[in-house]
């Protein structure tokens, strides 16, 4: 396995001014003053917070504009970028990995993040890394399945739970995920539709889950081997929760597949904080009679994603990740992350624990 290149050069961190983005900047400036790049299509806002990490410098990138993307990553001679809001394509990152350029993704769909892996081969040859599913879901989701896969010796089934916090005040690109993964069909398997799951989530008691397109349950088929995997979300506001995946059952989401429509329902949907900023992910591991389950939980989920974010970003640039496309679970040197976040206040809960806590 060939090894990636230290990384040398500046940090891009694209989308730096954003709900995660912004920590991904602050934390990074910490550890490596005068390397990092707020990075946006709003060029006064990544200003604004270079100079108040005390970085020099700042870029306007827009993601839909490959060969000017490519022009700041040669202008300001970048050595990694971190990926906080998703692009139309995999333009980015195959302009990225064909200049031996770091890659850190928090992207959370398949379907580009699948686009990204098929780069792993032109990667390699560059040595360059790229690390996708990065942050919460995807991300330590992916680190707390293998665990579980792993405890039980090979699992048949995976279930993966993530409530999130209603009250957080979530960026404009993840609300408009959401809000399109709400309007996207459902899907069906060969055992028939995908059904809501009770589950007990640590501080939030027993809650009704329900199945959501997250690429964890899609990368983790084939980074594990695990034949049926299946993401399910919920809030920690009960009737909210309620009230959203009613509208879904209902096909109201469907008018979102319009872009304008789309458009009105994530703005509204920005505005409402009902509840609080907590979270918890959940992965559940059945093989044969064999069950285990890890659970990690926390407050606020996008300080936690960029947390992640730039503790990846920081292990690229001091070397020892394997070139090539990796997702997140498949780092063995990146495993004690949910051990490492404690200090930030996240909580890691073992099989034991989560007995004693049932």
């Amino acid at each position: 396995m060939t090894t990636a290149k230290c990384g040398g050069g500046a940090v891009l961190v694209v989308g730096g001014y954003g709900a995660v983005g912004v920590t991904v900047t602050r934390t990074l400036a910490g550890w490596f003053p005068d390397r990092i790049i707020p990075a946006g299509r709003d060029l006064a806002r990544a200003r604004r917070l270079a100079s108040g990490v005390g970085s020099g410098r700042a870029a306007r990138v827009d993601v839909a504009d490959g060969p000017g993307f490519a022009r700041v990553l040669e202008d300001n001679r970048i050595g990694a970028v971190v990926l906080c809001v998703e692009p139309p394509d995999a333009a980015i990152a195959r302009a990225c990995l064909a200049g031996g350029v770091h890659l850190v993704d928090v992207g959370a769909s398949h379907h580009l993040l699948a686009q990204v892996d098929a780069l792993g081969e032109q990667a390699a040859a560059r040595g360059a890394t790229a690390v996708l599913s990065v942050g919460v879901a995807p991300g330590l989701t992916n680190q707390l399945a293998r665990r579980a896969h792993e405890e039980v010796g090979g699992a048949d089934r995976l279930d993966v739970t993530v409530l999130l916090g209603s009250g957080e005040s979530h960026g404009a690109d993840a609300v408009r995920w959401t809000v399109a993964q709400l309007a996207a069909p459902a899907e069906r398997r060969a055992g028939g539709w995908t059904r809501p799951r009770r589950v007990a989530l640590p501080g939030y008691g027993i809650r009704t889950a329900h199945p959501f397109p997250f690429s964890d349950q899609h990368t983790l088929r084939r980074t594990l081997g695990v034949p049926e995997v299946t993401t399910r979300m919920c809030l920690d506001s009960v009737p909210l929760t309620a009230a959203l995946f009613g509208l879904r059952r209902a096909g109201a989401f469907r008018a979102a597949r319009n872009p304008y429509a789309r458009r009105v329902l994530t703005s509204a949907l920005t505005r409402v904080h009902l509840g609080g900023e907590g979270f918890a992910v959940r992965a559940d591991a059945f093989g044969g009679d064999r069950h285990a389950a890890y659970a990690l939980t926390g407050s606020a989920q996008s300080r936690v994603t960029g947390l992640v974010a730039a503790h990846v970003t920081r292990r690229l640039l001091t070397g020892g990740l394997p070139a090539g496309v990796h997702h997140l679970d498949q780092l063995r040197d990146l495993a004690s992350l949910p051990e490492d976040l404690s200090r930030y206040g996240t909580t890691l809960w073992t099989p034991d624990a989560l007995r004693a806590a049932s």
